[in-house]
């Protein structure tokens, strides 16, 4: 599994040129256009790059930002970091196991459960569908 050691020669290997822009040159893909903006499946997400769950669906939630947005990421799966970029102050969010960028965190959610907007690029993500049960 990738992860901070993965050189990036390595990490140009392992994604496609758009994941690569995101995920590691902290870019950010346009609104409305990551394939799992709209995505309800129940199931987890986990970091394109790496493999790490970052997400249950059941976290995810329609915020109407073009993004694909969670309230709350699973325990110790990411890292926060100040972003000054741009003209604005944000808190950058990265993946805790390889580093990769993964969006920003808002405080901008009061009809969540813990008030907070994860507005994360769906390039960043994997969608894991949860297995159907057998009989």
């Amino acid at each position: 599994m990738p992860n901070k050691q993965t050189t990036e020669a390595e990490w140009r290997k392992l994604l496609t040129p758009e994941q690569y822009h995101v995920l590691r040159e902290k870019a950010t893909e346009l609104p409305f256009t990551g394939k799992y903006e709209t995505e309800h499946g129940e199931g987890r997400y986990v970091c394109a790059a790496c493999g790490a769950e970052l997400f249950a669906s059941g976290t995810k939630f329609d915020a109407h930002c073009g993004w694909p947005s969670f309230y709350d990421a699973k325990k110790g799966s990411v890292e926060f970091h100040q972003d000054d970029t741009h003209g604005m102050s944000r808190t950058e969010v990265t993946c805790a196991n390889c580093g990769s960028h993964l969006g920003h965190i808002f405080n901008d959610a009061p009809d969540q459960p813990t008030g907070q907007r994860y507005c994360i690029n769906s390039v960043s993500l994997d969608f894991k569908p949860k297995a159907a049960r057998v009989l």
